[in-house]
Protein backbone atom coordinates (compact mmCIF):
# COMPACT_ATOMS: atom_id res chain seq x y z
CA UNK A 1 0.00 0.00 0.00
CA UNK A 2 1.55 3.79 -0.93
CA UNK A 3 1.82 6.57 1.27
CA UNK A 4 -1.20 8.46 -0.66
CA UNK A 5 -3.45 5.20 -0.01
CA UNK A 6 -2.34 4.63 3.51
CA UNK A 7 -3.34 8.26 4.29
CA UNK A 8 -6.59 8.13 2.80
CA UNK A 9 -7.30 4.87 4.52
CA UNK A 10 -6.34 6.76 7.89
CA UNK A 11 -8.68 9.92 7.33
CA UNK A 12 -11.54 7.53 6.68
CA UNK A 13 -11.11 5.94 9.88
CA UNK A 14 -10.69 9.12 11.36
CA UNK A 15 -13.66 10.55 10.15
CA UNK A 16 -15.53 7.24 10.61
CA UNK A 17 -14.45 7.64 14.46
CA UNK A 18 -15.83 10.96 14.68
CA UNK A 19 -18.88 10.40 13.44
CA UNK A 20 -19.29 7.01 15.83
CA UNK A 21 -18.69 9.76 18.85
CA UNK A 22 -21.01 12.08 17.86
CA UNK A 23 -23.47 9.66 17.01
CA UNK A 24 -22.80 8.32 20.86
CA UNK A 25 -23.07 12.09 22.14
CA UNK A 26 -25.89 12.93 20.42
CA UNK A 27 -27.94 9.54 22.14
CA UNK A 28 -26.32 10.86 25.52
CA UNK A 29 -27.47 14.20 24.98
CA UNK A 30 -30.85 12.93 23.99
CA UNK A 31 -31.20 10.60 27.27
CA UNK A 32 -30.08 12.35 29.91
CA UNK A 33 -32.75 15.06 29.28
CA UNK A 34 -35.45 12.69 29.90
CA UNK A 35 -37.15 12.51 32.78
CA UNK A 36 -37.23 8.53 34.64
CA UNK A 37 -40.67 8.24 32.75
CA UNK A 38 -39.74 9.02 29.62
CA UNK A 39 -36.61 7.36 29.71
CA UNK A 40 -38.65 3.88 30.38
CA UNK A 41 -41.00 4.24 27.66
CA UNK A 42 -37.55 5.08 25.15
CA UNK A 43 -36.16 1.90 27.05
CA UNK A 44 -38.88 -0.39 25.62
CA UNK A 45 -38.85 1.28 22.01
CA UNK A 46 -35.68 0.91 21.48
CA UNK A 47 -35.80 -2.91 22.98
CA UNK A 48 -38.64 -3.47 20.14
CA UNK A 49 -36.75 -1.55 17.35
CA UNK A 50 -33.15 -3.73 18.22
CA UNK A 51 -33.16 -7.00 18.65
CA UNK A 52 -29.59 -7.09 20.17
CA UNK A 53 -31.12 -5.14 23.16
CA UNK A 54 -32.51 -7.53 26.22
CA UNK A 55 -32.87 -7.40 29.19
CA UNK A 56 -29.77 -9.29 31.58
CA UNK A 57 -30.79 -12.72 32.73
CA UNK A 58 -28.35 -14.72 35.01
CA UNK A 59 -28.73 -17.28 32.33
CA UNK A 60 -30.96 -20.33 34.14
CA UNK A 61 -32.39 -22.89 31.81
CA UNK A 62 -35.67 -22.93 31.77
CA UNK A 63 -37.12 -26.15 33.31
CA UNK A 64 -40.96 -26.20 31.68
CA UNK A 65 -44.46 -24.65 32.48
CA UNK A 66 -44.96 -24.16 36.29
CA UNK A 67 -47.75 -26.36 37.68
CA UNK A 68 -49.69 -24.20 39.85
CA UNK A 69 -49.66 -20.06 40.01
CA UNK A 70 -50.43 -20.58 43.81
CA UNK A 71 -46.93 -21.96 44.39
CA UNK A 72 -44.82 -20.04 46.62
CA UNK A 73 -42.12 -19.58 43.54
CA UNK A 74 -44.65 -19.23 40.41
CA UNK A 75 -43.95 -15.52 40.09
CA UNK A 76 -40.06 -16.52 39.68
CA UNK A 77 -41.23 -19.86 37.26
CA UNK A 78 -43.12 -17.53 35.00
CA UNK A 79 -40.38 -14.64 34.73
CA UNK A 80 -38.09 -17.81 33.87
CA UNK A 81 -40.69 -18.77 31.14
CA UNK A 82 -40.82 -14.95 29.76
CA UNK A 83 -37.02 -14.83 29.94
CA UNK A 84 -36.93 -18.30 27.99
CA UNK A 85 -39.42 -17.33 25.58
CA UNK A 86 -38.08 -13.82 25.28
CA UNK A 87 -34.56 -15.40 24.41
CA UNK A 88 -36.15 -17.46 21.66
CA UNK A 89 -38.07 -14.95 20.11
CA UNK A 90 -35.38 -12.88 19.84
CA UNK A 91 -33.32 -15.92 18.27
CA UNK A 92 -36.13 -16.34 15.91
CA UNK A 93 -36.03 -12.59 14.97
CA UNK A 94 -32.18 -13.24 13.92
CA UNK A 95 -32.89 -16.41 11.88
CA UNK A 96 -35.25 -14.56 10.09
CA UNK A 97 -32.88 -11.58 9.53
CA UNK A 98 -30.12 -13.50 8.49
CA UNK A 99 -32.25 -15.42 6.17
CA UNK A 100 -33.43 -12.30 4.72
CA UNK A 101 -30.36 -10.98 3.69
CA UNK A 102 -29.95 -8.81 0.53
CA UNK A 103 -32.75 -6.53 1.49
CA UNK A 104 -32.70 -3.58 2.58
CA UNK A 105 -32.42 -2.88 6.41
CA UNK A 106 -35.17 -1.25 6.87
CA UNK A 107 -37.52 -4.50 5.64
CA UNK A 108 -35.76 -6.63 7.93
CA UNK A 109 -38.14 -8.44 10.41
CA UNK A 110 -37.53 -6.83 14.35
CA UNK A 111 -38.82 -7.99 17.40
CA UNK A 112 -41.82 -6.43 18.87
CA UNK A 113 -43.65 -7.40 21.99
CA UNK A 114 -47.25 -8.86 21.89
CA UNK A 115 -49.69 -6.57 23.15
CA UNK A 116 -51.94 -9.02 23.88
CA UNK A 117 -49.83 -11.09 26.10
CA UNK A 118 -50.43 -8.81 29.15
CA UNK A 119 -46.08 -9.48 30.62
CA UNK A 120 -46.19 -9.12 33.99
CA UNK A 121 -42.40 -8.34 33.98
CA UNK A 122 -42.06 -5.49 32.07
CA UNK A 123 -44.45 -2.88 32.96
CA UNK A 124 -43.73 0.85 32.23
CA UNK A 125 -46.54 2.27 34.17
CA UNK A 126 -49.96 2.22 34.34
CA UNK A 127 -50.57 5.43 32.72
CA UNK A 128 -49.28 8.66 30.93
CA UNK A 129 -50.40 11.30 33.13
CA UNK A 130 -52.17 14.53 32.26
CA UNK A 131 -48.61 16.70 32.98
CA UNK A 132 -46.79 13.92 30.57
CA UNK A 133 -48.98 14.08 27.88
CA UNK A 134 -48.94 17.80 27.85
CA UNK A 135 -44.92 17.69 28.48
CA UNK A 136 -44.70 15.28 25.12
CA UNK A 137 -46.48 17.78 23.42
CA UNK A 138 -44.29 20.81 24.62
CA UNK A 139 -40.90 19.16 23.45
CA UNK A 140 -42.30 19.59 19.88
CA UNK A 141 -42.80 23.29 20.78
CA UNK A 142 -41.04 26.11 19.15
CA UNK A 143 -39.66 27.66 22.43
CA UNK A 144 -36.33 29.30 24.22
CA UNK A 145 -35.25 27.91 27.39
CA UNK A 146 -37.14 30.75 29.71
CA UNK A 147 -40.39 30.12 27.25
CA UNK A 148 -39.93 26.75 28.44
CA UNK A 149 -39.63 27.14 32.37
CA UNK A 150 -42.77 29.27 31.69
CA UNK A 151 -44.72 26.25 29.56
CA UNK A 152 -43.96 23.86 32.31
CA UNK A 153 -45.68 26.46 35.17
CA UNK A 154 -48.54 26.57 33.09
CA UNK A 155 -48.73 23.23 33.20
CA UNK A 156 -48.75 22.55 36.33
CA UNK A 157 -50.77 25.04 37.40
CA UNK A 158 -53.63 23.82 35.33
CA UNK A 159 -57.01 23.00 37.16
CA UNK A 160 -58.42 19.15 37.23
CA UNK A 161 -60.61 19.88 34.19
CA UNK A 162 -57.53 21.71 32.15
CA UNK A 163 -58.44 25.54 32.75
CA UNK A 164 -55.96 27.93 33.81
CA UNK A 165 -57.70 29.59 36.36
CA UNK A 166 -54.60 31.76 38.10
CA UNK A 167 -54.36 35.41 36.78
CA UNK A 168 -51.01 35.97 34.40
CA UNK A 169 -50.21 38.65 37.31
CA UNK A 170 -50.26 36.02 39.63
CA UNK A 171 -48.18 33.81 37.92
CA UNK A 172 -45.54 36.42 36.99
CA UNK A 173 -45.30 37.26 40.47
CA UNK A 174 -44.71 33.18 41.36
CA UNK A 175 -42.16 32.72 38.67
CA UNK A 176 -40.22 35.77 39.61
CA UNK A 177 -40.08 34.74 43.56
CA UNK A 178 -40.24 30.66 43.34
CA UNK A 179 -38.28 30.24 40.16
CA UNK A 180 -36.35 33.50 39.94
CA UNK A 181 -37.97 33.74 36.46
CA UNK A 182 -38.28 37.39 35.48
CA UNK A 183 -40.87 37.49 32.75
CA UNK A 184 -44.47 39.78 32.21
CA UNK A 185 -48.14 39.03 32.14
CA UNK A 186 -47.62 39.62 28.05
CA UNK A 187 -44.95 37.00 27.69
CA UNK A 188 -46.30 34.61 29.45
CA UNK A 189 -49.90 35.34 27.47
CA UNK A 190 -47.39 34.49 24.21
CA UNK A 191 -46.99 30.99 25.88
CA UNK A 192 -50.38 30.54 27.13
CA UNK A 193 -51.19 30.70 23.53
CA UNK A 194 -48.81 28.02 22.31
CA UNK A 195 -50.43 26.18 24.97
CA UNK A 196 -53.97 26.53 23.99
CA UNK A 197 -52.34 24.96 20.85
CA UNK A 198 -52.16 21.82 22.43
CA UNK A 199 -54.09 18.35 22.18
CA UNK A 200 -57.26 18.34 23.24
CA UNK A 201 -58.65 21.77 21.96
CA UNK A 202 -59.55 24.18 25.15
CA UNK A 203 -56.77 23.60 27.19
CA UNK A 204 -55.23 25.84 28.81
CA UNK A 205 -58.19 28.22 28.25
CA UNK A 206 -59.12 30.46 31.46
CA UNK A 207 -62.89 30.80 31.21
CA UNK A 208 -65.55 28.14 30.11
CA UNK A 209 -66.15 30.81 27.44
CA UNK A 210 -62.93 30.86 26.32
CA UNK A 211 -62.78 27.14 26.41
CA UNK A 212 -65.64 26.25 24.11
CA UNK A 213 -64.34 29.19 21.47
CA UNK A 214 -60.89 27.13 21.43
CA UNK A 215 -62.92 23.96 20.35
CA UNK A 216 -64.82 25.88 18.23
CA UNK A 217 -61.63 27.64 16.41
CA UNK A 218 -60.26 24.16 15.28
CA UNK A 219 -63.45 23.18 13.10
CA UNK A 220 -63.23 23.97 9.10
CA UNK A 221 -64.69 26.84 7.94
CA UNK A 222 -68.51 26.70 7.88
CA UNK A 223 -71.62 28.53 8.34
CA UNK A 224 -72.48 26.56 11.40
CA UNK A 225 -69.26 27.27 12.91
CA UNK A 226 -70.09 31.01 12.46
CA UNK A 227 -73.22 30.14 14.28
CA UNK A 228 -71.51 28.49 17.13
CA UNK A 229 -69.04 31.18 17.70
CA UNK A 230 -72.28 33.65 17.49
CA UNK A 231 -73.74 32.02 20.46
CA UNK A 232 -70.75 31.41 22.48
CA UNK A 233 -69.92 34.98 22.17
CA UNK A 234 -73.36 36.79 22.07
CA UNK A 235 -75.57 34.84 24.04
CA UNK A 236 -73.47 32.68 26.19
CA UNK A 237 -75.37 34.00 29.24
CA UNK A 238 -78.52 32.33 27.24
CA UNK A 239 -76.20 29.22 26.14
CA UNK A 240 -75.44 28.69 29.64
CA UNK A 241 -79.00 28.41 31.07
CA UNK A 242 -79.47 26.78 28.16
CA UNK A 243 -82.58 29.73 26.93
CA UNK A 244 -82.40 27.55 23.51
CA UNK A 245 -85.83 28.90 22.06
CA UNK A 246 -84.66 32.82 22.60
CA UNK A 247 -81.33 31.73 20.49
CA UNK A 248 -83.32 30.33 18.01
CA UNK A 249 -85.63 33.12 17.65
CA UNK A 250 -82.67 35.76 17.42
CA UNK A 251 -80.85 33.94 14.92
CA UNK A 252 -84.30 33.30 13.34
CA UNK A 253 -83.17 29.60 12.77
CA UNK A 254 -85.37 26.97 11.19
CA UNK A 255 -86.31 24.28 13.79
CA UNK A 256 -84.07 21.85 12.06
CA UNK A 257 -80.89 23.94 11.82
CA UNK A 258 -81.51 24.71 15.68
CA UNK A 259 -81.37 21.16 15.97
CA UNK A 260 -78.19 21.17 14.62
CA UNK A 261 -76.87 23.96 15.91
CA UNK A 262 -77.39 23.10 19.66
CA UNK A 263 -76.66 19.39 19.11
CA UNK A 264 -73.25 20.75 17.81
CA UNK A 265 -72.65 22.97 20.81
CA UNK A 266 -73.60 19.85 23.58
CA UNK A 267 -70.75 17.78 21.87
CA UNK A 268 -68.24 20.85 22.67
CA UNK A 269 -66.22 19.32 25.78
CA UNK A 270 -65.96 22.04 28.97
CA UNK A 271 -63.84 19.94 31.24
CA UNK A 272 -60.82 19.21 28.11
CA UNK A 273 -58.86 17.94 30.91
CA UNK A 274 -60.71 14.85 31.02
CA UNK A 275 -60.27 13.76 27.53
CA UNK A 276 -56.40 13.14 28.92
CA UNK A 277 -57.23 10.13 30.89
CA UNK A 278 -57.72 9.07 33.90
CA UNK A 279 -55.01 11.33 35.18
CA UNK A 280 -57.07 14.49 34.81
CA UNK A 281 -55.33 17.74 36.29
CA UNK A 282 -53.51 15.81 38.93
CA UNK A 283 -50.52 16.96 37.02
CA UNK A 284 -48.21 17.82 40.55
CA UNK A 285 -49.50 14.45 41.49
CA UNK A 286 -48.26 12.45 39.25
CA UNK A 287 -44.68 13.93 38.51
CA UNK A 288 -42.60 10.95 38.97
CA UNK A 289 -39.49 12.14 40.90
CA UNK A 290 -35.67 11.66 39.55
CA UNK A 291 -34.06 11.83 43.01
CA UNK A 292 -35.22 10.63 46.27
CA UNK A 293 -33.29 13.03 48.67
CA UNK A 294 -33.60 12.11 52.27
CA UNK A 295 -32.21 14.43 54.92
CA UNK A 296 -31.41 12.07 58.33
CA UNK A 297 -31.93 13.34 62.27
CA UNK A 298 -28.40 13.62 62.53
CA UNK A 299 -27.96 16.10 59.41
CA UNK A 300 -26.56 14.11 56.49
CA UNK A 301 -28.19 14.27 53.35
CA UNK A 302 -28.24 11.48 51.07
CA UNK A 303 -30.06 10.47 47.72
CA UNK A 304 -30.61 7.85 45.85
CA UNK A 305 -31.77 8.14 41.95
CA UNK A 306 -35.57 6.46 40.94
CA UNK A 307 -34.74 4.07 38.76
CA UNK A 308 -38.42 2.93 38.22
CA UNK A 309 -39.00 -0.36 36.14
CA UNK A 310 -35.75 0.22 34.38
CA UNK A 311 -34.32 -3.11 33.55
CA UNK A 312 -30.40 -3.97 33.51
CA UNK A 313 -29.86 -4.19 29.90
CA UNK A 314 -27.30 -6.31 28.07
CA UNK A 315 -26.34 -6.91 24.18
CA UNK A 316 -29.06 -10.67 23.04
CA UNK A 317 -26.11 -13.49 23.92
CA UNK A 318 -27.11 -15.06 20.15
CA UNK A 319 -26.43 -12.09 18.41
CA UNK A 320 -22.62 -11.82 20.19
CA UNK A 321 -22.31 -15.07 19.26
CA UNK A 322 -23.16 -15.08 15.79
CA UNK A 323 -21.00 -12.20 15.29
CA UNK A 324 -18.22 -14.20 16.80
CA UNK A 325 -18.52 -17.19 14.51
CA UNK A 326 -18.59 -14.98 11.36
CA UNK A 327 -15.81 -13.02 12.75
CA UNK A 328 -13.62 -15.86 12.81
CA UNK A 329 -14.41 -17.23 9.23
CA UNK A 330 -14.38 -13.84 7.57
CA UNK A 331 -11.39 -14.65 5.79
CA UNK A 332 -13.70 -17.34 3.53
CA UNK A 333 -16.84 -15.30 3.78
CA UNK A 334 -19.54 -15.50 1.01
CA UNK A 335 -21.19 -12.18 0.08
CA UNK A 336 -24.09 -13.24 2.22
CA UNK A 337 -22.52 -13.73 4.64
CA UNK A 338 -20.82 -11.14 4.44
CA UNK A 339 -24.30 -8.89 4.69
CA UNK A 340 -25.14 -10.84 7.42
CA UNK A 341 -22.05 -9.85 9.56
CA UNK A 342 -22.71 -5.91 8.81
CA UNK A 343 -26.45 -6.59 10.01
CA UNK A 344 -25.26 -8.77 13.35
CA UNK A 345 -22.39 -5.63 13.84
CA UNK A 346 -24.92 -2.87 13.04
CA UNK A 347 -27.24 -4.29 15.65
CA UNK A 348 -25.14 -4.79 18.20
CA UNK A 349 -23.04 -1.51 18.33
CA UNK A 350 -26.27 -0.15 18.37
CA UNK A 351 -27.24 -1.92 21.66
CA UNK A 352 -24.11 -1.41 23.26
CA UNK A 353 -23.87 2.23 22.53
CA UNK A 354 -27.58 2.46 24.27
CA UNK A 355 -26.13 0.75 27.06
CA UNK A 356 -23.26 3.22 27.71
CA UNK A 357 -25.44 6.03 27.15
CA UNK A 358 -27.64 4.43 30.16
CA UNK A 359 -24.45 4.23 32.32
CA UNK A 360 -23.24 7.82 31.05
CA UNK A 361 -26.92 9.75 32.11
CA UNK A 362 -26.64 7.50 35.38
CA UNK A 363 -23.12 8.92 36.21
CA UNK A 364 -24.13 12.33 35.42
CA UNK A 365 -27.44 12.57 36.92
CA UNK A 366 -25.47 11.43 40.18
CA UNK A 367 -22.58 13.84 39.87
CA UNK A 368 -25.13 16.97 39.43
CA UNK A 369 -27.14 16.12 42.28
CA UNK A 370 -24.28 15.52 44.24
CA UNK A 371 -23.41 18.93 43.99
CA UNK A 372 -26.50 20.45 44.06
CA UNK A 373 -26.59 18.70 47.23
CA UNK A 374 -23.46 20.25 48.50
CA UNK A 375 -24.16 23.95 47.81
CA UNK A 376 -27.30 24.21 48.68
CA UNK A 377 -27.06 21.52 51.74
CA UNK A 378 -28.80 24.19 54.04
CA UNK A 379 -32.53 23.87 52.69
CA UNK A 380 -32.10 20.31 52.41
CA UNK A 381 -31.86 20.86 56.15
CA UNK A 382 -34.01 23.58 56.98
CA UNK A 383 -36.52 23.31 53.93
CA UNK A 384 -36.58 27.51 54.14
CA UNK A 385 -36.39 29.66 50.69
CA UNK A 386 -33.95 32.41 52.41
CA UNK A 387 -31.23 28.97 52.82
CA UNK A 388 -30.80 28.78 49.10
CA UNK A 389 -27.50 29.94 48.33
CA UNK A 390 -27.01 31.86 45.27
CA UNK A 391 -26.27 29.43 42.37
CA UNK A 392 -26.41 29.33 38.73
CA UNK A 393 -25.85 26.20 35.92
CA UNK A 394 -21.81 27.57 35.58
CA UNK A 395 -21.05 26.20 39.48
CA UNK A 396 -22.57 22.95 39.05
CA UNK A 397 -20.64 22.65 35.73
CA UNK A 398 -17.75 24.04 37.47
CA UNK A 399 -17.58 21.20 40.01
CA UNK A 400 -18.65 18.13 38.08
CA UNK A 401 -16.40 19.16 35.13
CA UNK A 402 -19.40 18.79 33.21
CA UNK A 403 -20.50 20.76 30.47
CA UNK A 404 -23.03 23.54 30.60
CA UNK A 405 -25.15 22.53 28.19
CA UNK A 406 -25.22 19.17 29.72
CA UNK A 407 -25.98 20.24 33.30
CA UNK A 408 -28.91 22.34 31.49
CA UNK A 409 -30.14 19.37 30.26
CA UNK A 410 -30.05 17.38 33.17
CA UNK A 411 -31.92 20.64 35.04
CA UNK A 412 -34.74 20.96 32.65
CA UNK A 413 -36.76 18.15 33.16
CA UNK A 414 -36.02 16.64 36.46
CA UNK A 415 -37.51 16.22 40.36
CA UNK A 416 -36.17 15.54 43.39
CA UNK A 417 -38.27 15.13 46.30
CA UNK A 418 -37.51 15.77 49.54
CA UNK A 419 -38.37 16.12 52.95
CA UNK A 420 -40.04 19.44 52.23
CA UNK A 421 -41.97 18.20 49.14
CA UNK A 422 -41.01 17.51 45.12
CA UNK A 423 -39.15 20.24 43.36
CA UNK A 424 -38.20 20.96 39.68
CA UNK A 425 -34.47 20.92 39.69
CA UNK A 426 -34.70 24.26 38.41
CA UNK A 427 -35.60 25.54 41.78
CA UNK A 428 -32.57 25.30 43.32
CA UNK A 429 -30.41 27.80 40.94
CA UNK A 430 -30.79 31.32 41.58
CA UNK A 431 -28.51 34.31 40.20
CA UNK A 432 -26.72 36.46 42.97
CA UNK A 433 -26.47 39.88 43.96
CA UNK A 434 -23.19 41.27 45.08
CA UNK A 435 -23.75 43.99 47.75
CA UNK A 436 -20.90 47.24 48.24
CA UNK A 437 -18.95 44.93 50.92
CA UNK A 438 -18.89 42.06 48.55
CA UNK A 439 -21.19 39.78 49.70
CA UNK A 440 -23.44 37.73 47.65
CA UNK A 441 -27.25 37.27 48.32
CA UNK A 442 -29.22 35.32 46.11
CA UNK A 443 -31.80 37.31 43.96
CA UNK A 444 -34.48 34.88 44.47
CA UNK A 445 -34.03 35.27 48.51
CA UNK A 446 -34.23 39.54 48.01
CA UNK A 447 -37.50 39.20 45.99
CA UNK A 448 -39.48 36.94 48.61
CA UNK A 449 -38.68 39.64 51.08
CA UNK A 450 -39.62 42.13 49.32
CA UNK A 451 -42.70 40.79 48.69
CA UNK A 452 -43.43 39.52 52.27
CA UNK A 453 -42.73 43.06 53.46
CA UNK A 454 -45.22 45.09 50.93
CA UNK A 455 -47.91 42.13 51.07
CA UNK A 456 -47.12 42.85 55.08
CA UNK A 457 -47.37 46.47 54.95
CA UNK A 458 -50.06 49.14 55.65
CA UNK A 459 -52.62 49.40 52.92
CA UNK A 460 -53.77 53.03 53.76
CA UNK A 461 -50.02 53.92 53.89
CA UNK A 462 -47.83 51.93 51.20
CA UNK A 463 -43.99 52.18 51.66
CA UNK A 464 -42.40 54.06 49.33
CA UNK A 465 -38.95 52.68 47.74
CA UNK A 466 -36.39 53.90 49.77
CA UNK A 467 -38.55 53.00 52.76
CA UNK A 468 -38.70 49.54 51.11
CA UNK A 469 -34.38 49.69 51.26
CA UNK A 470 -34.61 50.68 54.77
CA UNK A 471 -36.42 47.78 55.81
CA UNK A 472 -34.72 45.66 53.47
CA UNK A 473 -31.14 46.77 54.62
CA UNK A 474 -32.75 46.36 58.13
CA UNK A 475 -34.08 42.15 57.36
CA UNK A 476 -29.90 42.01 56.81
CA UNK A 477 -30.18 43.02 52.75
CA UNK A 478 -28.23 46.09 51.69
CA UNK A 479 -28.93 46.41 48.50
CA UNK A 480 -29.64 50.19 46.32
CA UNK A 481 -32.90 52.26 46.03
CA UNK A 482 -32.68 51.16 41.96
CA UNK A 483 -32.12 47.72 42.57
CA UNK A 484 -35.41 47.43 45.13
CA UNK A 485 -37.44 49.48 42.10
CA UNK A 486 -36.33 47.19 39.64
CA UNK A 487 -37.14 44.09 41.64
CA UNK A 488 -40.45 45.80 42.22
CA UNK A 489 -41.02 45.95 39.17
CA UNK A 490 -39.98 43.00 37.82
CA UNK A 491 -42.54 41.04 40.69
CA UNK A 492 -45.16 43.20 38.87
CA UNK A 493 -46.11 45.79 42.19
CA UNK A 494 -46.83 48.97 41.26
CA UNK A 495 -45.16 52.12 42.85
CA UNK A 496 -46.38 53.03 46.48
CA UNK A 497 -49.13 55.83 45.53
CA UNK A 498 -50.66 53.05 43.32
CA UNK A 499 -50.75 50.80 45.65
CA UNK A 500 -53.26 52.67 48.13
Amino acid sequence: MNEKSSLIQEQRQEQKLAQSFSQQQLLYSQLVELPITQLLERVNTEMNDNPALEVETDGGDYQGYPDSTDSPDSQEVLEDYDSQRDREDRQSALDDALAAIGRDDEDLPVFHNDPTEGREDFVFGDYTSFYDQLKEQMTLADLSDTERDIMEYLIGSLDDDGLLRKSLDAISDELAVYHNIETTPRQIEKVLKQLQQFDPAGIGARSLQECLLLQIDRREESHLKQLMQKVVNDYFDAFTKKHWDRIQASLKLSDLQAKALFGELRRLNPKPGAAMGEAVGRSMEQITPDFIVDTHDDGTVTFTLNQGDMPDLQVSQSFADSMKEYQQNKDHMTRQAKEALLYIKKKVDAAQSFIEAIRMRRRTLTLTMQTIIQLQRQFFLDGDEASLRPMILKDVAERTGLDLSTISRVSNSKYAQTRWGTFPLRHFFSDAYTTEQGEELSTREIKAALHDIIENEDKRHPLSDEKLTQTLSQRGYPIARRTVAKYREQLGIPVARLRK
